[in-house]
């Protein structure tokens, strides 16, 4: 038997109606794993025959170019699943040589970057950030999340360097944030995120994004949105982790996670700037729009052929389904890939728990009755919220998760914008679980010859 069907076999006991991940949008609705012996039974590697019926019609139905998988057991290669082309109409197949703009998934990274800093010993998580940052003190926050932003009162309590992780700050996002404080964020560059060199409709760019230094001293300027500590709300904070990252390494975040994390685990194909010589690995990236698919970002003529003002925590790497699988696979070996450690197992298991403040209130948001670590969702332990879970998506239909409990991890990659044009991201996770939960029931009963 094979290493992969070996860590596959074990794993499949411990899937059960209560251990669906519900924190990725996968629901408690699947069927529960008969508790057979496992041992016993020499299962295949899984084929993930719904999964890949669900990307081929999405494909057939002309939803998107093309999707990939890519999923994994323990420290295993992963195994991949691909469904269309790059581009409509290209020639080239998805591929292990794909470019995918990872948008929100590059938080997590960030993230992890952070609890870097926080082992090595130079920052603390409660920490404020007004100790690395100055002009953070003393910081005004609006009355009305959606009111002028001249009517503010003090903040109560500092931003801390947990309140960044967990996007507890206060701080705002042109993404979510609407009024004037909006405008504000728009006119003053806070916009890290790249989409398109075009114009696109309803879609205010806003001013050029300056660089991190001066992103900093701008955010420093702007009432927050709610009190720190108080409220989710989905904000610039890692952003903010770039510039921590910079100012206490003494190094840029893409330089960091390249001597600390992508070097290490042999990422090499991941970018903040992609290369002119992989704009054909690059997929085009596009906005459903009437029943069709308008392409907002073509690959060969890409915004990320660009340089960014600055390495954004939030947003902006772009790579290979193979390569952040590796970030995957470091996270289920907790820190440490084969022979490589780039953290220490606490620190690794410490980012991915929910760091959420006590005070923090989730109620009618993206991560209601769910935990929040380094960037991403955490389990915390409940039917809803298992245990071992975390992770998080990108705005062009990507996601991906690792289930520590459990040891493995999946990501899903397409490109299209807005995420929640179609379901695939938010249940990606429950496709994966419903493939595992039918090769173990397929299992039962069966023994070894």
């Amino acid at each position: 038997m094979s290493q992969y069907q070996t860590q596959y076999q074990t794993m499949l006991p411990n899937l059960s109606r209560r251990s669906v991940l519900g924190s990725l949008g996968a629901s408690a609705l699947l069927a529960g794993v008969p508790k057979a012996a496992f041992a016993k039974t020499p299962l295949p590697a899984p084929t993930f025959p719904g999964l890949t019926k669900i990307m081929n019609d999405y494909v057939a139905e002309k939803k998107v170019a093309g999707m990939l998988a890519a999923i994994g057991f323990g420290q295993s290669e992963p195994q991949f699943i691909a469904a269309g082309t790059q581009k409509i109409g290209g020639d080239r197949p998805m591929g292990q040589n794909t470019l995918f703009r990872m948008y929100s998934q590059t938080k997590p990274v960030c993230g992890m970057a952070a609890m870097m800093l926080v082992e090595d010993g130079l920052i603390s998580l409660d920490q404020p950030l007004s100790e690395i940052f100055p002009e953070f003190a003393n910081m005004e926050v609006l009355v009305d999340p959606e009111g002028a932003v001249d009517k503010t009162v003090p903040a109560k309590n500092p931003i801390t360097i947990r309140q960044l992780q967990t996007h507890t700050a206060g701080l705002g996002y042109t993404i979510v944030s609407k009024g004037p404080i909006q405008k504000a964020y728009l006119a003053a560059g806070l916009t890290p995120g790249r989409v398109s060199r075009m114009p696109l409709p309803g879609v205010d760019s806003g001013a050029p994004t300056p660089d991190l230094m001066t992103f900093v001293k701008r955010l420093a300027e702007m009432p927050l949105v709610y009190q720190p500590g108080t409220y989710w709300s989905y904000s610039l904070s890692h952003d903010v982790l770039s510039a921590v990252i910079e100012k206490v390494s003494g190094k840029p975040l893409d330089q960091f996670l390249q001597e600390r994390m992508f070097g290490p685990l042999g990422m090499k194909d991941t970018f903040y700037h992609v290369p002119a010589d992989r704009a054909t690995d690059l997929a085009d990236n596009y906005a459903p729009f009437g029943g069709s698919l308008i392409p907002i970002d073509p690959g060969a003529t890409s915004i990320y052929l660009d340089k960014p003002a600055f390495a954004f925590g939030s947003t902006g790497l772009v790579g290979t389904a193979g390569d952040y699988d590796k970030f995957l696979k470091m996270l289920v070996g907790f820190g440490r890939v084969g022979e490589v450690q780039v953290m220490k197992p606490e620190t690794a298991k410490l980012g991915m728990s929910n760091l959420l403040p006590e005070t923090a209130d989730t109620t009618g948001t993206w991560v209601a009755n769910q935990g929040f670590g380094a960037g991403g969702r955490a389990g915390l332990g409940t039917d809803a919220s298992p245990a071992g879970t975390f992770g998080w998506g990108g705005a062009a239909g990507t996601s991906a998760f690792v289930d520590t409990v459990r040891g493995f991890r999946a990501g899903g990659y397409t490109q299209y914008i807005p995420s929640n044009t179609y379901p695939f991201q938010s249940d990606f996770p429950k496709y994966v679980y419903a493939d595992l939960i039918g090769a173990a029931n397929a299992g039962e009963g069966k023994t070894s010859p």
